[in-house]
C-alpha cells in the first residue's frame, strides 16, 4: 500500500478534494486501484448538523454516512461506492479515545495527546485502506481539510509524517495545493503565498513531493524557478494548475505535466499499462461542444450567505446535471433561485425556463416559494423534477390544490395542521424529543420497488435496474434491513436517503386517486409502505423521489431521473 497526503496552503476552497480525486482517476488509468479518504478538523463527528450556507452540501454514503461534499468528488471520479469510514473528524478520534479509556481499555496508562491521537489517526487511514474482501489498496489518498495553517491540522500531519517514518519514505508521498494570486493592482502571479506554506509544511517535518500551483492563469517556468529556489522543491515537480472550464478536465490537464508518471517515479513503480482517456475525453468534448442548450430554474434556499451566493449546498445536482448533458450532448445553464425572492417577486421569474428542479432542504424558510414554483410547472407543463423534500413539497402542492385539503402541510412546520400528509416517521418521535439530531433520519441506500410508468422506463432505459440488481444480492449478506420486505419482485432500484419526514399513509389513497401517481416504495418490515417516487403520467415529466439520486451520478452513467428530466426539457 502506497499512502499520498494531500495538504492545502494559503485558503481553502482552491480544490484540493478535485485534486486528490484527479490524482486517484489519473493512478485508476495507469493500472493502480486507489481509494481516498477525507479529514475534516472539526469537533462534530460528521457533517450531518453543519449547515450547507457554512460547509456546503453533505454527502451520504451507501452505508449512511453524512459527510463532507469532497467525497462525492471521489466517488464521481473513481467510480465507486466510498464508505462512511473514509472520513476522519476530530470529533471521532476525540470520542473513540475518550469512550475506551473509560471502558478502561488503556489499563489505567495516561491517555495524552502524542501518542494516542496520530495512533488513532493511523490506525484508521490504514482501516480506509481496506476493499471489502479484506486486501488493500494500491493506493489510498488522504486529504487534509483546510490548510497548513491551521493549528488543528497539527494532529493529522504528525500522524501522516509518523506514516512516512514506519511505513518508509518510498511509500509515503506529500503533495501540496497552494493558490497563486495575481493581484489586480499588480497584474504579476505572487509566489511568496506559496512559499510561506511550504515553509509551514517543514515546520512539521514535512517537505513536500509535489506542489500543485492552482491560479487563474497557467504557471509559467520563471514563477517555477522562483519556487524552487525559495523553498528547495525540484521545480519538475511544480505543476501548473490553472482554472478549467470544468472540474472533469483537471486530470487531463494534470497529465500534461505528466503528473502520473512522475508519482509513479517518486513511489518506485512503473506504469501496469498505457491509460485510454478517450472516452473521459469524449464525454468532456460533448459538455465543453453540446449540440443543444437548456435554461434550468435550482429553486432552493440554501444560497444566500451574507452577500455571496453558495451553490456549493447543490453540488451534487449541478454534476449530475452535467452528467445527464454530456450524454445528451446538451449545454445546461443553471440559474440558482432563491425561493423567498419567488414569494417576494412572483413567478414571472420562472417564465424562461425549459425546466424546474427543487433540491432537497429543511424548516420552513422558502417553503411556500417552492410550493408555487412546484404549481407553476405542474399547471404550466413545464418538466419539474423534486428531490427530497422536493417530492414532499409537491404532494403538498397537490393535496392542497387538486384534492382539496386546504391548508394541507408538512408537521414539519406546522404540527397542528387537519392534513398532516407529510409526517415524522413514528421511530424518530423518541430520537428527537430528546435532541439527539446527529444521525438521526433514515440514511444511506434503501430498496424501492417500482410500479410500471415512467420512473421505471428510465431506470430500464439508462440500464441502472440491473445493475442495482446486482447489488441488492450483495445487501442481502451485507445489511438486509435496508432492502425491506421486498419479497420476488424483480423491478428494484437502490437510493440513497437524507430525510426525516415521509408521505404520510393515511392519505395516500386519495392523493392517487385524485391522479398523482405513487411510482415507487419502501417496505419496512413492519409492513408500512413509505413512499419513494410520485410521477404525473399525462405530463411532460413531473417526477419526484424521496431520495437523493444526485448522490449516484456519473459521467458515463448519469441518474436515470436526471437523464428523464433534460431529455424532457430538451423537447418543444
Amino acid at each position: 500500500m502506497k499512502i499520498i497526503v494531500v495538504a492545502g496552503g494559503v485558503i481553502s476552497g482552491v480544490g484540493k478534494g478535485i485534486a486528490t480525486a484527479s490524482i486517484g482517476k489519473i493512478l485508476q488509468q495507469y493500472g493502480f486501484t486507489a481509494t481516498a479518504v477525507k479529514i475534516d478538523p472539526y469537533i462534530n463527528c460528521d457533517a450531518g448538523t453543519l449547515r450547507p450556507t457554512e460547509h456546503g452540501e453533505v454527502w451520504v454514503t451507501d452505508d449512511g454516512g453524512e459527510i463532507d461534499q469532497d467525497l462525492g468528488n471521489y466517488e464521481r471520479f473513481l467510480d465507486f461506492d466510498i464508505p462512511k469510514k473514509n472520513n476522519i473528524t476530530t470529533g471521532q478520534v476525540y470520542k473513540e479515545l475518550i469512550d475506551k479509556e473509560r471502558r478502561g481499555e488503556f489499563l489505567g496508562q495516561t491517555v495524552e495527546v502524542i501518542p494516542e491521537v496520530p495512533n488513532e489517526i493511523k490506525r484508521r487511514i490504514r482501516e480506509a485502506s481496506k476493499k471489502p474482501d479484506g486486501s488493500e489498496y494500491d493506493f489510498v489518498l488522504v486529504e487534509v481539510g483546510g490548510t497548513v495553517g491551521d493549528y488543528q491540522n497539527i494532529p493529522y500531519l504528525f500522524a501522516t509524517k509518523s506514516l512516512e517514518l514506519e511505513m518508509g519514505w518510498e511509500n509515503v508521498a506529500h503533495v501540496l495545493v497552494t493558490y497563486l494570486p495575481v493581484p489586480e493592482s499588480i497584474g504579476e502571479m505572487k509566489t511568496k503565498p506559496t512559499q510561506q506554506a511550504i515553509y509551514m509544511l517543514n515546520e512539521v517535518g514535512i517537505f513536500p513531493d509535489f506542489v500543485l500551483c492552482r491560479s487563474n492563469k497557467p504557471l509559467d517556468d520563471v514563477r517555477k524557478k522562483k519556487i524552487q529556489q525559495n523553498a528547495n522543491v525540484d521545480a519538475d515537480h511544480i505543476i501548473s494548475a490553472p482554472d478549467v472550464k470544468n472540474v472533469y478536465e483537471v486530470p487531463l490537464n494534470l497529465e500534461k505535466e505528466g503528473l502520473g508518471k512522475k508519482i509513479l517515479s517518486r513511489m518506485n513503480l512503473e506504469p501496469r499499462r498505457v491509460p485510454d482517456w478517450s472516452s473521459w475525453k469524449g464525454l468532456i468534448q460533448k459538455i465543453e461542444n453540446p449540440e443543444r442548450k437548456i435554461n434550468v430554474a435550482m429553486v432552493g434556499k440554501y444560497i444566500d450567505i451574507g452577500d455571496f451566493c453558495l451553490t456549493d449546498s447543490y453540488i451534487s445536482v449541478n454534476n449530475a446535471l452535467i452528467h445527464a448533458g454530456a450524454v445528451l450532448s446538451t449545454n445546461i445553464h443553471i440559474d440558482w433561485i432563491d425561493s423567498k425572492m419567488i414569494e417576494k417577486q412572483g413567478l414571472s421569474v420562472l417564465d424562461k425556463y425549459n425546466g424546474i428542479i427543487v433540491p432537497g432542504g429543511f424548516g420552513a424558510s422558502g417553503v411556500e416559494g417552492k410550493i408555487a414554483a412546484i404549481r407553476y410547472a405542474r399547471e404550466k407543463n413545464i418538466p419539474f423534477l423534486g428531490l427530497c423534500y422536493g417530492l414532499q413539497l409537491a404532494v403538498i402542492e397537490y393535496a392542497q390544490n387538486v384534492c382539496g385539503m386546504k391548508g394541507a402541510q408538512t408537521t414539519e412546520i406546522d404540527s397542528k395542521t387537519h392534513y398532516p400528509v407529510i409526517d415524522i416517521l413514528p421511530t424518530q418521535r423518541q430520537i428527537l424529543a430528546e435532541s439527539r439530531y446527529g444521525a438521526s433520519m433514515r440514511l444511506g441506500a434503501y430498496a424501492a420497488v417500482l410500479k410500471e410508468g415512467r420512473v421505471l422506463e428510465l431506470y430500464r432505459k439508462t440500464g441502472r435496474l440491473l445493475a442495482d440488481l446486482k447489488r441488492v444480492e450483495q445487501l442481502k449478506i451485507t445489511e438486509p434491513s435496508r432492502l425491506g420486505v421486498i419479497g420476488s419482485e424483480y423491478n428494484i432500484v437502490l437510493e440513497r436517503h437524507r430525510h426525516r419526514f415521509e408521505v404520510n399513509p393515511e392519505f395516500v389513497k386519495k392523493i392517487q386517486d385524485a391522479g398523482l401517481v405513487f411510482s415507487g416504495f419502501h417496505q419496512r418490515e413492519d409492513g408500512t409502505k413509505l413512499m419513494e417516487y410520485i410521477e404525473l403520467p399525462q405530463h411532460k415529466f413531473f417526477i419526484g423521489t424521496q431520495a437523493h439520486p444526485e448522490f449516484k451520478s456519473r459521467m458515463d452513467d448519469p441518474s436515470p431521473v436526471f437523464y428523464g428530466f433534460v431529455e424532457a426539457c430538451l423537447k418543444d
